[in-house]
């Protein structure tokens, strides 16, 4: 009679265990469009201004990983653990494999070369952790990432690489 409650109480601790063991973005979305890696501290000092700052340095890389279908980005949101957010305005096209850089700062946004622009010169990633949301135009969540500089970052370079 003891095996029984013994066993019972070993399979409810490991599901516990199994469970708390399990970081919120360990789920797979079914999303073409994933999180690449993130330069979340941008090399140098940090300066904000729009004139001479490093915030174009900071970026997060979004990549199509369908082997035959061209994601348009426009609807997409991007968004922090704080609720800061960027929205994709305009037309961009992923071809499948593609990916293109979401940079802060000012500057032109290309196809050519996989660079869309902020418009804002604030940064938008912490630097010693954070979560990087990615929401399709309907709103279901497409891909989500957390990163803490100690844990995640072992070469120290401010970069972390999330899908290959």
């Amino acid at each position: 009679m003891r095996k029984r409650p013994a066993i019972a109480v070993a399979l409810a601790a490991g599901t516990l265990a199994l469970l708390a063991a399990t970081p919120a973005q360990a789920a797979e979305y079914s999303s073409a469009l994933k999180i690449r890696g993130v330069q979340y501290d941008a090399p140098g000092r940090d300066s904000n201004k729009c004139s001479g700052g490093n915030t174009r340095e900071e970026y997060v890389t979004i990549k199509n990983y369908s082997s035959s279908t061209t994601v348009n980005l426009k609807g997409y949101v991007v968004k922090d653990a704080a609720g800061n957010r960027f929205t994709f305005r305009a037309d961009h096209h992923l071809q499948p494999g593609d990916y293109v850089k979401l940079r802060g700062g000012n500057g032109n946004d290309s196809d050519a070369y996989n660079v869309v622009y902020r418009d804002n010169c604030n940064f938008l990633w912490n630097n010693d952790r954070d979560t990087i949301y990615l929401y399709k135009p309907s709103g279901s969540r497409a891909d989500v990432h957390s990163y803490t500089k100690s844990g995640s970052d072992r070469d120290g370079n401010g970069y972390v690489t999330f899908h290959k």
